[in-house]
């Protein structure tokens, strides 16, 4: 899954960019409203997290611009103001969901994976595929119980494939949702990583679509 964070603070930027990249997101992030509107207009992700309080444009701004403009990723907006009609403008801007400063690093990695759950459509931290469950809070993922070691970018891509299992995923959404904005990018390794991953699997679960994709699902959904 592949996040941005827009907060002109530097601390506190790197702080989260550390927090979510440990969590295992790929995470691009911004420093003022300009370069994180910029961001997430040309770039697909899969959340944002957002400051309102930020130079040059504002997160309010940025947000109702998003959305006229079509962008439908999650928002989950931060700020130092405690009126409760900054919350609500935040809300009527198109946001999902907020955290007031100071707060602790925990809440956001719960409302993080709250909103990329809700998005895809999944109530619980764990998505279930036949004998497939992957643990999105502990990212964890196990097959008939017996847990399956995985690299970094291997459980990024088992992720990404169960919060949209049934679909036919192509290399290219996976390559601009698995990397970072200066990633050198190359669709032909998600070959390598699906290879791998259909392996450590061991079960018929993911299935190549020629000149399409990848879908993770059921052995009785895959016809």
């Amino acid at each position: 899954m592949r996040l941005l964070v827009v907060e002109d603070d530097p601390d506190l930027n790197r702080q989260l960019f550390d927090a979510l990249t440990d969590a295992g997101y790929v995470v691009d992030k911004a420093l003022d409203g300009e370069e994180g509107h910029f961001l997430g207009d040309t770039e697909p992700y899969d959340a944002v997290i957002l400051d309102l309080g930020l130079p040059i444009m504002d997160g309010v701004s940025i947000l109702e611009q998003w959305r006229r403009d079509g962008h439908k990723m999650p928002v989950l907006i931060l700020t130092a103001r405690d009126r409760w009609s900054d919350k609500v403008a935040g809300f009527d801007a198109g946001a999902d969901d907020y955290v007031s400063k100071p707060f602790h690093m925990e809440e956001v990695l719960a409302r993080i994976r709250a909103l990329l759950r809700r998005n895809a459509g999944h109530a619980t931290s764990e998505i279930e595929c036949g004998p497939l469950i992957v643990d999105t809070k502990s990212a964890r993922a196990t097959i008939d119980g017996k847990a399956i070691k995985l690299t970094s970018l291997e459980y990024r891509l088992l992720a990404y494939l169960m919060h949209h299992k049934g679909r036919v995923v192509s290399r290219t959404e996976l390559v601009e949702h698995l990397y970072d904005q200066d990633f050198d990018r190359d669709s032909n390794t998600i070959e390598v990583f699906v290879g791998r991953l259909r392996k450590k699997l061991g079960v018929d679960l993911l299935r190549t679509v020629r000149g399409l994709g990848y879908c993770l699902s059921e052995p009785d959904d895959a016809g």
